[in-house]
């Protein structure tokens, strides 16, 4: 965002004006600047989105803006607002396109025969300079009428654009052809004259420039076509995105099912999702279970089971069995329409690498203008002649355009992040993407980003002689009554093998374990202090299995009924199965993973060593995160974290590049810098490379169009490019970093 120096009111106001008439990136700059120059206002303004995202004080109306930008000579307006029920909505500009392609072809149907005719002698018959007149006069006037129409409304506002630069040139070339036809020596019947790329002395009054004026406007009309359908292309992202969801959906009230829009749904509705069908809304199952395809929104090809008090999400597709849901959050508050909102923040930023090409994109008009005007001086000066004076300075004129500077950084990032949500990685502001390059350290919250986060039954060790299904049968039976997670992973586990058997005089120890009567043997459930206190014989190898799964990082719960343990339960927070390829994959970028947990040593000691984590930090209580953060930092390190809970928020906020995980809280989203839709941590791998893969492209349009600016501008003050050509490449040069950029729609996650 454009840093203004002035101190805005604690609690600025936002909004996004779409902006109307910008042609090329020193527009852009222009109204950046004028809006920038409110007191209370700071702007930002993208040329690719054609969006202005403006924070202002309470003093300062939204008319007030639109007023500035209409003075400007842009028109400016407030996008409507969402119905309830839809995400933002993206306007393509259809009708706008369809005329760009109309003006396009029908001014390169004329223009063909021009440029062949001045391009082959032996084809100049008799007057052939007159019918390129009646050819050429339709393009460079209405062809290039939105060249012209925008230069006079800069002209009349004092300023200068890209649309002054081709203006000036093409309208300066069909001047000069108009003199030299009905003044000087070119409408005599036979004249020819050949085609040349250098420069030739010359008085100029046999000399036509019709092909130059006609040919640069076409090919500057075709790069303005391409690049507005390159632009489409590159938001087709976010527009996939926002068409995911719903149109409609069968909701259960008094007692029978109404299709109704999915605008007119409402918290709290119960709903009906049939196999096949998308999930209307975010919600929470009330009735059946199912298989949900989220592939759409996380890039996650695997179903998820879900059932009763499973959480949903809207957009995804049911691929199994029929659920009924309860809506829990509808319209801009879902999941999808919150995706969204963060692409196009994304977008609608700048990252520090573009600030320097707008600055000067904004002063390189008027420095192009004299830099023309100066050639023309010096080849008039050197005897040259008018012609080779002229060829050179409309050159310059042309040649210079900075468009491409402009498109640089903001075509990169609407492929860049539009690919990211499409692969479950969102990227939350174009400033991040500096960031990733320099991360060399990655600390990673255990819980909920390495682990589940849920308890799970790890292993079954019955004693000498005991069958391990009957172990967990019973203990399974007696732990079904308990809400403990370790309780639940248990009776979750044992009721896969079938329905559990009936409990009676059933008791809680408060934190030793749970006792009660199973198929009349009575059973006791718990830590060894609690089957000893309840006067069960303890087996040494059965002390032994408890101690060995205590070592491994696992809790043990001991089983015994009859007087007697019969065995132990291993419960532990299981290992997400792609933590170990994810930390192998963020080794292979350069990172050194480092494993943060509240748990203690022995627990994280196993987890780390299962995944292949050297560097461990164990026993930190959440408020000291920020601190291990500040730790690394201190010590030189660039930090990124990922996390997923309340207690990450602050420090994926204090890293230098917060992850959130998509499956975590939102205050941990909303402090992260990156967000992971899918919770699976090869995804943060993935959003690393993809952030690292978008600078790259970024740095890579701004050396080329710096580069061919450089290289381009010597030569046309040489007078080495004819005018027409010169249009040609200032064309593909655009065209060519709106190409490079849509190389990222190809980004693959590795695997």
């Amino acid at each position: 965002m454009t840093t203004t120096g002035k101190t805005l009111p604690t609690a600025p106001n936002l909004i996004e004006l779409t902006i109307g008439g910008m042609t090329c990136a020193s527009c852009a700059a222009r109204i950046e600047k004028k809006l920038n120059r409110m007191d209370g206002v700071e702007a930002t303004v993208n040329y690719a989105t054609e969006k202005a995202t403006v924070r202002y004080a309470d003093e300062v109306a939204p008319d007030d803006l639109i007023a500035t930008v209409e003075k400007t000579g842009y028109t400016a307006v407030v996008p409507p607002p969402p119905a309830s029920g839809e995400a933002t909505t993206v306007v393509e500009p259809v009708d706008e396109l369809r005329g760009a392609r109309t003006r396009l072809w029908v001014s390169a149907v004329l223009t063909l025969p021009v440029i062949v005719l001045a391009m082959v002698p032996a084809w100049q018959f008799d007057y052939w300079q007159w019918a390129s007149l009646t050819l050429a006069a339709p393009v460079v006037v209405w062809g290039g009428l939105p060249f012209h129409r925008a230069a006079l409304v800069n002209l009349r506002h004092g300023a200068a654009t890209m649309d002054t630069l081709v203006s000036l040139g093409t309208l300066a070339a069909f001047g000069w052809s108009l003199w030299a036809l009905f003044l000087g020596d070119a409408g005599m019947p036979g004249m020819t004259h050949p085609f040349r790329f250098d420069i030739t002395r010359s008085d100029g009054a046999g000399n036509i420039y019709l092909e130059a004026a006609a040919g640069v406007t076409v090919f500057i009309l075709a790069g303005r076509y391409f690049e507005a359908r390159a632009k489409r292309t590159a938001g087709s992202a976010l527009r996939a995105l926002l068409e995911l969801g719903a149109k409609d959906v069968a909701v259960r009230r008094g007692g029978q099912e109404v299709r109704i829009p999915v605008d007119q749904l409402a918290v709290g509705d119960r709903f009906v999702v049939r196999p096949g069908e998308k999930i209307a809304t975010d919600g929470v199952v009330e009735e059946g279970t199912s298989a949900v395809d989220a592939s759409m929104l996380t890039g996650e090809s695997v179903p998820v089971e879900v059932g009763p008090g499973d959480a949903v999400v809207g957009a995804t597709v049911n691929a199994g069995g029929r659920l009924v849901v309860r809506a829990t959050r509808i319209g801009g508050d879902t999941q999808l329409a919150q995706m969204a909102r963060l692409v196009e923040q994304a977008q609608t930023g700048k990252a520090a690498v573009q600030r320097l090409a707008d600055r000067i994109s904004g002063v390189f008009v008027p420095i192009v203008i004299a830099l023309a005007a100066a050639t023309l001086g010096w080849w008039l000066g050197t005897g040259a002649g008018s012609t080779a004076a002229f060829t050179a300075a409309v050159a310059v004129l042309i040649i210079a355009c900075p468009c491409a500077l402009g498109l640089a950084t903001p075509t990169a990032l609407l492929v860049g992040t539009g690919r990211g949500a499409q692969l479950g990685v969102l990227i939350k502001g174009p400033e991040v993407l500096e960031s990733t390059r320099r991360v060399d350290t990655v600390v990673l919250d255990k819980t909920g980003t390495v682990t589940t986060g849920r308890m799970a039954l790890a292993e079954v060790l019955p004693a000498t002689g005991e069958d391990a299904g009957e172990l967990l049968r019973l203990a399974g039976a007696l732990e079904a009554a308990s809400e403990h997670p370790i309780a639940r992973a248990i009776a979750e586990t044992a009721a896969e093998a079938g329905t559990p058997p009936a409990v009676a005089d059933f008791a809680n120890a408060e934190g030793l374990g749970v006792t009660g009567t199973v198929d009349g043997r009575s059973v006791v459930v718990g830590r060894l202090r609690l089957l000893r206190e309840r006067g069960l014989d303890v087996p040494d190898a059965v002390e032994r299995a408890a101690t060995g799964a205590a070592a491994d990082g696992r809790t043990a719960v001991l089983v015994g009924w009859d007087g007697r343990a019969r065995g132990v339960l291993a419960v532990a927070d299981a290992v997400k199965p792609t933590s170990r390829a994810a930390v192998d994959r963020l080794r292979g970028l350069g990172l050194t993973p480092v494993l943060l947990t509240g748990d203690n040593a022995t627990v994280a000691g196993a987890v780390a060593a299962e995944v292949g984590i050297d560097e461990v930090i164990a026993e930190v209580l959440p408020a000291d995160k920020v601190e291990v953060v500040e730790r690394l930092q201190r010590e030189g390190r660039v930090v990124a974290m990922v996390g997923d809970g309340v207690n990450d928020a602050a420090a994926l906020a204090r890293a230098d590049l917060g992850l959130a995980m998509g499956t975590g809280t939102d205050v941990a989203i909303e402090a992260a810098d990156l967000t992971l839709v899918r919770g699976d941590l090869l995804a943060a791998a993935d959003a690393i490379r993809l952030s690292r893969r978008t600078l790259a492209v970024i740095k890579g349009n701004l050396f080329w169009a710096f580069a061919y600016n450089v290289a381009a501008l010597p030569l046309a003050a040489a007078g080495l490019l004819n005018p027409m050509l010169a249009g040609a490449a200032m064309a593909f040069s655009s065209v060519f970093v709106v190409a490079n950029s849509l190389r990222l729609r190809r980004f693959r996650p590795i695997g």
